[in-house]
């Protein structure tokens, strides 16, 4: 018998690509199926972002990069940073990785271990969870309530640290929920944290340009009283459709950078180096592209909420940000894994289950609209007409 380490059991999974291959697996069989569970962009990469990585492919850039990023790649974020958030940022701070779940995993790493406690969001991102206990570290949820929009209250947060806690992780706009935290949260939260300076701050704002309603985002970056903890998250895979691609980023404070470079060497070694230039065309090219996807997402977020608020049994917040709507769904009585499982078996729509999320998902399913208007109103009606077949047998 092999003899695995023990953090190896400690290990989620993120539930959508297991719902993904169960959905294919549908389809293989024949069956048409609606995808509104995986959390990708339905758009294609737009042209000119596509051609510079072809181009740079033509111009030989096959090989190794720095582990931190090619330079023009790490100047392109910074001043994308300063056009977005009016923060000037040093290119030498910035380590490109291959995806947003690399910074997630170097942070956690960094600070997790037996003895050590990390808050993250709940429900969340299941990386969250699943990173912190594969540490070794005690990860202590932060509820994120149907009452307040999904959004974090900072002073239930600030409430939640202990000398033991080494990291906070704070996702706005949020996955699973679409929650987007009002700025007034975001201020409080800075000032209390001047009272806990040996805690730092894993800030996810990878959905950060995609909020509606008028919403602004407020990056942690803005707080210079924070930006020697401040780890930001950001990336190029749901901004600008470009999931496969696998490009992300994050900014690290001066003490932390070296570290960050040091596990990429350890990690991956560099990004792909065609990537890495389509990147650049991303952030320094036109964005009517962004904005004509994100228009499109802002129409589908009133066509589900709505939608979903008229299906008997299902309560829908309408989402402040990201492209996911997380209905309550307690009034069906169905336990949600096994909604989750009828839907797609039965129904041929495949979501998933708010426990994928965390304890604080139970009652809740996570519907993504990145889909065309069609899907969402076929999905709409089945799950309807299934429901009213199951209550009139009832």
């Amino acid at each position: 018998m092999l003899k695995l380490a023990s953090g190896m059991g400690r290990l989620g999974t993120e539930s959508a690509f297991e719902v993904l291959a169960r959905a294919k697996a549908l389809e293989a069989k024949g069956k048409h199926i609606i995808n509104l569970g995986i959390g990708q962009p339905d758009f294609q990469t737009p042209e000119h972002i596509v051609e510079a990585a072809c181009k740079a492919l033509r111009d030989g850039h096959h090989g190794y990069t720095p582990a931190n990023g090619i330079p023009q790649v790490r100047e392109a974020v910074a001043a994308n940073l300063l056009k977005r958030h009016g923060v000037t940022v040093d290119p030498a701070h910035v380590v490109v990785v291959p995806g947003g779940k690399v910074t997630m995993f170097f942070a956690i790493l960094m600070f997790g271990e037996p003895g050590a406690e990390i808050i993250y969001p709940n429900p969340g991102f299941p990386i969250y969870e699943s990173v912190i206990k594969f540490s070794g570290a005690t990860p202590v949820p932060l509820p994120l309530r149907e009452v307040n929009g999904f959004s974090f209250s900072a002073e239930e947060l600030l409430s939640l640290i202990t000398p033991r806690t080494r990291l906070i992780i704070i996702n706005s706009p949020a996955n699973p929920t679409g929650g987007a935290t009002p700025e007034a949260e975001v201020l409080k939260l800075a000032k209390g944290l001047a009272n806990h300076p040996d805690v730092a701050v894993l800030s996810d704002e990878i959905y950060s340009e995609m909020l509606y309603g008028g919403r602004k985002h407020v990056s942690l970056l803005r707080f210079p009283e924070l930006r020697d903890r401040v780890i930001m998250l950001d990336g190029w895979s749901k901004t600008y459709a470009m999931t496969g691609w696998r490009m992300g980023y994050a900014v690290w404070p001066a003490a932390l950078v070296e570290h960050a470079t040091r596990l990429a060497i350890n990690c991956h070694s560099c990004v792909n180096a065609a990537a890495q230039y389509a990147g650049i065309a991303a952030l320094e090219g036109p964005h009517e592209p962004l904005q004509r996807m994100v228009a499109a997402f802002a129409e589908r977020r009133k066509l589900i909420t709505a939608g979903l608020n008229a299906l008997p049994g299902f309560r829908c917040a309408m989402p402040g940000g990201a492209f996911y709507a997380f209905p309550n769904v307690a009034g069906t009585g169905i336990d949600t894994r096994r909604l989750e499982a009828q839907l797609l078996d039965e129904v041929g729509v495949a979501v998933i289950s708010g426990t994928s999320f965390g304890a604080y998902g139970e009652g809740y399913l996570r519907f993504s609209y990145a889909a065309s208007r069609a899907e969402i109103e076929e999905a709409l009606a089945r799950i309807g007409a299934w429901l009213a077949r199951r209550n009139a047998g009832a």
